[in-house]
């Protein structure tokens, strides 16, 4: 039997393969259309336990660079922590743990990861804890037409134009991604395809859900104010959940985010330098 550590490997054929089969299993997610639209870069880096060329447990890292108050931090977000349940209990999501430590601790500026609750007791032997985040929500009366128009992702060339405005445009948000854009379009390509729209009164983008009376907003590509964004999804709107946290929050309810079977883990000195701020990682930018 042979055991090794494989590192980024996404475009062997063989690992690749056995890493979505992992996957599925786990947590009923394949890769394979996201590496063959061409958004699997080398900014997810899988460490997998590979033994006799099948993968047994992973670890991934994303390379999750944000904007934060202006400011590009360097951050890495682990995602995708699965082992087989035929090889648990055998140390060898320690020994990913330990080599992703060994990798990158001291050269990013904090690593962060949302855990679900059977592995809480994992993640602090490693320096991590658990730290808080806030939404922000809000009751809103609107009389206009829905304006909003969505922009469709049903092919490459849609995909590409997603890309080239979220590559080209900054965001309207106090915390979030850069040079990640593959990360993002994990969901647009395939579970948010009819999510992204556009508002012409300010040359915007949102990547927005309506559920019943209730807007969901992701996020604001561009500049128009959140205010202005809201009120275009029209007077359907009753609610609005803000998945990001907005430069502006006045008239906005704060509250602390709490999800079901999940805890927010992090490390390092922008972490320890901000514990005082109440903020939010995009929903849409979870790994």
């Amino acid at each position: 039997m042979r055991v090794c550590i494989e590192k980024n490997y996404r475009n062997n054929d063989v690992l690749r393969a056995s890493f979505n089969r992992l996957s599925e299993k786990t947590f009923g997610l394949n890769f394979e259309n996201w590496y063959q639209n061409g958004f699997w870069k080398d900014n997810y880096i899988p460490y997998s336990i590979v033994i006799d060329g099948e993968v047994v447990s992973n670890v991934s890292v994303n390379a999750c660079n944000m904007n934060y108050k202006g400011k590009t931090v360097k951050l890495i977000q682990l995602g995708t922590i699965m082992t087989d349940p035929d090889h648990r209990g055998k140390g060898y999501a320690r020994m990913l743990m330990e080599e992703v430590m060994k990798d990158y601790e001291e050269n990013v500026n904090g690593i962060y990861l949302f855990a679900n609750d059977s592995v809480l007791e994992f993640y602090p032997k490693f320096g991590f804890k658990e730290a808080k985040e806030y939404q922000y929500t809000k009751e809103v009366n609107i009389t206009s037409d829905n304006k909003a128009v969505m922009v469709p992702l049903n092919c490459k060339d849609d995909f590409d134009k997603a890309v080239r405005i979220l590559d080209t445009r900054s965001q309207n948000a106090e915390l979030y991604m850069v040079g990640n854009t593959g990360l993002y379009m994990f969901y647009l390509s395939q579970f948010m395809t009819e999510n992204l729209f556009y508002i012409e009164d300010c040359d915007s983008y949102a990547v927005a859900e309506l559920e019943d009376d209730t807007l969901i907003l992701h996020t604001i590509i561009g500049e128009g104010s959140v205010d202005e964004v809201i009120t275009s999804f029209g007077s359907q709107v009753k609610k609005v959940v803000l998945c990001f946290i907005p430069k502006d929050v006045n008239g906005f309810e704060k509250s602390e985010l709490h999800e079901e079977d999940t805890t927010f883990f992090v490390k390092g000195k922008f972490f320890e330098e901000n514990l005082d701020q109440e903020y939010m990682v995009q929903a849409i930018t979870h790994a």
